[in-house]
């Protein structure tokens, strides 16, 4: 494997690992996050501000172990003969789930830290994000993503439009964003009918 492909997944296990440390306490991460969340959220009571950066936290676990599986995944693709996409994005995610587990068990040993389960969980999943999505293809994974999330739009803007005029709330907006839902979805299933091979006699 040249080190072009494998430096990069090493070296951002070693960031993961660094700051597993005390550098990566809620501590060290809040003099940052917070301000920012306050800025963007005045109105929030310090209890709220601390909610959110416990969920900004446990999402940099996401994203940290979801660009390592993304590291992987490149390497165990594109070095010496390649991995079939399939097995290449597997084998990332094991790799980033095991690299979970040795993340954790260094946090438990730190004073300023605590090893969790759920963080695990959490890094795995962002892991499984990313492999599912290299499996199956990047372009694929788009655009099933791009039609939940259109369909997610269209009906609950609807449902939302119907409350709104039972409600008598104005729905802003929603006059645009529901009708443009509907609309990019028909066109989704015009090009995927156009694209479909036609029926052998």
């Amino acid at each position: 494997m040249r080190p072009a492909y494998w430096v990069p997944p090493v070296l951002w296990m070693a960031v993961i690992l660094w700051l597993a440390s005390d550098r990566g306490s809620a501590e060290r991460t809040g003099w940052l996050v917070v301000p920012a969340l306050r800025f963007f959220f005045p109105g929030a009571s310090p209890v709220q501000l601390d909610a959110m950066h416990g969920v900004v936290r446990k999402l940099g676990h996401a994203v940290e172990y979801a660009v390592l599986a993304a590291l992987w995944l490149r390497a165990f693709a594109r070095a010496g003969g390649g991995l079939p996409r399939g097995r290449a994005a597997w084998r990332a995610w094991a790799l980033a789930a095991a690299w979970a587990l040795v993340d954790e068990s260094y946090q438990a040993t730190v004073g300023s830290r605590t090893g969790s389960a759920l963080d695990v969980a959490i890094d795995a999943a962002g892991a499984f994000a990313v492999a599912a999505a290299g499996a199956r293809g990047w372009r694929v994974t788009a655009e099933q993503i791009t039609r939940s999330l259109l369909w997610v739009a269209a009906v609950g803007g609807a449902l939302l439009l119907a409350i709104n005029l039972v409600a008598g709330v104005e729905s802003g907006v929603l006059w645009l964003t529901v009708p443009a839902a509907v609309l990019a979805l028909t066109l989704f299933r015009r090009r995927r009918t156009s694209a479909a091979p036609p029926p052998t006699p």
